[in-house]
C-alpha cells in the first residue's frame, strides 16, 4: 500500500501529460506540487520517512530538499541545456547551419548512405552537443528538401535520435543520472563507469538500429545494408566506448558520432560507386569549411583540453573556484566548479565560433535573449521535476517504492528496468528526465536485491549498483523515439499536421523490441 500511495506523483504526471494534454511545465508544476503535499502530510503517516531524519520537522525537510533540487537543476542542467541550444542558435543567425546541410548533401547520389549520414551521423552529433529536439527536426527537414517522403523522414530521424541520446547535450542525461544516485556529487570515476556501462547496454543497438534505418531506405541492398551497418556500428560502438571510459559522458555522443561520419565517408570512398548526376555542386574551401564548423569544433577542443584527457588542466578546474554549500537537516552538500563546467566550454566555444562567423556582440547577445525566452517553459519543468525527486527521495517514497518493485518482480526487476526508464522518456521527452525521476529509484532496488557489491560485465569491472541505474538510461533512449514531444518535433519539421498517431503506431514495434533487447542485455550480464 505505501508503495501504491508513494507512486502517486508519477502516476499524476502520466495522467496530465498523455490523458488531459496539459503542458509538460505546468504538469511538472502541479505534480510537484501534490509531491510536497504528500510528503508533509501522507509521509508521516505511512511512517517511510528514513529514521536519521525522525526527529526534524518534515517541513524543514521537504523545504531542503526542495531546495537542493532547484539547485541542481540549475548548476548545471539547465545552463548546459541553454548553451548547448545556443550553440545551435548562433549556426542559424549565421547561416552556416547551411554549409553544414550542403557539404552533408553533396557527397553522395546513394540514397541509403544519405540517410544514414543524416540520422545516425549528423543527427548523432546535434544530439551530442544541442539535443532537445534538434536531431529530429533538422535531419528530417534536410531529407525532405532532399524528395523523401515526409513519413519516412519522420521515422528514421526518431529511429536514429535514440542510442545518442544517452550522452545527449554533453553527456547532461548520464551526468544527471550519476548525481542522483551519488550522495554529495558524483565523482569522475562513478561518471565513467555508468557511462561505460550505458555504451555496453546499448552495444547491440549500435548495429541494429543502422541496418534498420538502412532496409528503411533499400530493403533490397541486404548485403550493402549489412557490411555498412555492421562497419558503422563498429566504429560509433568502439569510439564511445573509449570515450566513456576514458573521458566520462560528455564526448562519447559527440567524438562516436564524428567517427561514424568519417566511418560513412570512408566507405563512400573506398566501396561506393558513385553515380553522380552532372550538376553544378557548391564548393566550399577549407577556410569556408572551417568558420562553418568553428562552434562545434571550438566546444569539442575545450571540452577535451579540460578533461580526463589533460590531467593537469583537469586537476586544477576541479579544485579551484569550487561553491560548496552545506544543506542542513538532509545532510548533503551542494557543489559547482565555475570553471569546470561544460556549460562555461559550451558558451565560450559558441562566441568564438560566432565572431568567427560574422556575427556581431550585439547579434550573440540578441540570439542569448532569445534563447533564454524560448527555455521558460522548459526551466519550470526542469526545477520542478528534479525538485519532486528529491522530495520523493527525501521523504521515503522512492524506498517505498523500490520496495514495491522488488516485492513483485523479485530477482527478475533487472529485465524491467529499461522499461520504467522508457516509461519517463515517454512522459517527459527526456532521458534528462527520466533520470531524475528514476535513477535514485532503480538504485534503490540494486541495493534491495542485495547488488551491493561489484562484479564484472561483458568484460567492464564496477559496482552492481551503477550496472542497474545505467538501465535506466539505456531504456529511456529507447523511449525517446516514441514520446509524444519527439513526435511532436518530428511532424512539425515534417509538416505533417495531425499525423502523430500515423508516426507513433510506425514506431512503436521498433521501440518495443528496442527496450526488450536492453532488458535482456542488462538482465544476462549481470
Amino acid at each position: 500500500m505505501d508503495a501504491l500511495i508513494s507512486i502517486l506523483p508519477v502516476v499524476l504526471l502520466f495522467v496530465l501529460m498523455l490523458g488531459f494534454k496539459v503542458p509538460s511545465y505546468l504538469s511538472a508544476l502541479i505534480t510537484f506540487l501534490a509531491t510536497v503535499a504528500l510528503a508533509v502530510w501522507g509521509a508521516p503517516a505511512m511512517g517511510i520517512i528514513p529514521e536519521r531524519f525522525a526527529g526534524d520537522s518534515v517541513y524543514s525537510l521537504v523545504g531542503w530538499a526542495t531546495a537542493e533540487g532547484a539547485l541542481k537543476a540549475v548548476f548545471p542542467i539547465l545552463l548546459i541545456i541553454l548553451m548547448a541550444i545556443y550553440s545551435y542558435n548562433i549556426l542559424v543567425a549565421s547561416k552556416s547551419i547551411e554549409v553544414i546541410k550542403s557539404q552533408f548533401t553533396s557527397f553522395t547520389d546513394d540514397r541509403g548512405v544519405l540517410v544514414l549520414m543524416m540520422v545516425w551521423g549528423f543527427g548523432g552529433l546535434l544530439e551530442g552537443m544541442a539535443g532537445f529536439g534538434t536531431a529530429v527536426a533538422i535531419p528530417a527537414a534536410i531529407l525532405i528538401g532532399l524528395g523523401f517522403k515526409p513519413m519516412f523522414s519522420a521515422l528514421v530521424a526518431l529511429l536514429g535520435n535514440s542510442v545518442p541520446t544517452a550522452f545527449g547535450a554533453v553527456g547532461v542525461p548520464i551526468t544527471t543520472l550519476c548525481n542522483e544516485i551519488s550522495a554529495g556529487g558524483a565523482s569522475a570515476q562513478t561518471v565513467c563507469e555508468v557511462s561505460a556501462f550505458a555504451v555496453v547496454q546499448l552495444a547491440p543497438l549500435f548495429f541494429l538500429i543502422p541496418f534498420v534505418i538502412l532496409m528503411l531506405t533499400d530493403h533490397k541492398a541486404w548485403g550493402r545494408n549489412i557490411v555498412l551497418a555492421l562497419w558503422t556500428g563498429a566504429v560509433s560502438l568502439g569510439v564511445q566506448i573509449l570515450c566513456a571510459t576514458r573521458l566520462g559522458a560528455e564526448t562519447p555522443a559527440i567524438v562516436g558520432s564524428l567517427a561514424a561520419i568519417l566511418a560513412i565517408i570512408i566507405y563512400v570512398k573506398v566501396f561506393a560507386k558513385s553515380k553522380k548526376p552532372e550538376k553544378t555542386e557548391t564548393k566550399f574551401s577549407a577556410g569556408q569549411t572551417f568558420r562553418a564548423w568553428s562552434v562545434y569544433i571550438f566546444i569539442l577542443v575545450l571540452i577535451l583540453l579540460t578533461g580526463a584527457l589533460c590531467p593537469p588542466v583537469n586537476g586544477f578546474l576541479r579544485t579551484h573556484l569550487v561553491s560548496q554549500s552545506p544543506l542542513p537537516v538532509i545532510g548533503s552538500t551542494f557543489k559547482f566548479g565555475w570553471i569546470n563546467n561544460a556549460a562555461l566550454w559550451l558558451f565560450t566555444g559558441s562566441v568564438a565560433g560566432g565572431l568567427l562567423q560574422g556575427l556581431t556582440p550585439k547579434q550573440l547577445l540578441k540570439v542569448l535573449a532569445t534563447t533564454i525566452v524560448n527555455l521558460r517553459f522548459t526551466t519550470i519543468t526542469i526545477v520542478c521535476l528534479i525538485a519532486l525527486a528529491s522530495v520523493m527521495n527525501y521523504s521515503g517514497m522512492i524506498g517505498a517504492i523500490a520496495a514495491g518493485l522488488v516485492a513483485v518482480t523479485g530477482s527478475y526487476y533487472p529485465l524491467f528496468a529499461p522499461l520504467i526508464g522508457a516509461i519517463g522518456t515517454f512522459v517527459t521527452g527526456s532521458d534528462t528526465s527520466s533520470n531524475i525521476l528514476f535513477g535514485k529509484l532503480q538504485a534503490n532496488v540494486a541495493h534491495q536485491l542485495g547488488m551491493n557489491g561489484t562484479g564484472t560485465f561483458l568484460g567492464f569491472h564496477g559496482s552492481e549498483a551503477d550496472w542497474l541505474a545505467a538501465a535506466n538510461s539505456t531504456g529511456a533512449t529507447g523511449g525517446k523515439m516514441i514520446s509524444p514531444q519527439s513526435i511532436a518535433i518530428a511532424t512539425a519539421a515534417c509538416d505533417m499536421k495531425d499525423a502523430d498517431d500515423a508516426i507513433l503506431r510506425r514506431a512503436i514495434p521498433y521501440a518495443l523490441g528496442y527496450i526488450a533487447l536492453g532488458g535482456l542485455m542488462v538482465y544476462f550480464s549481470l
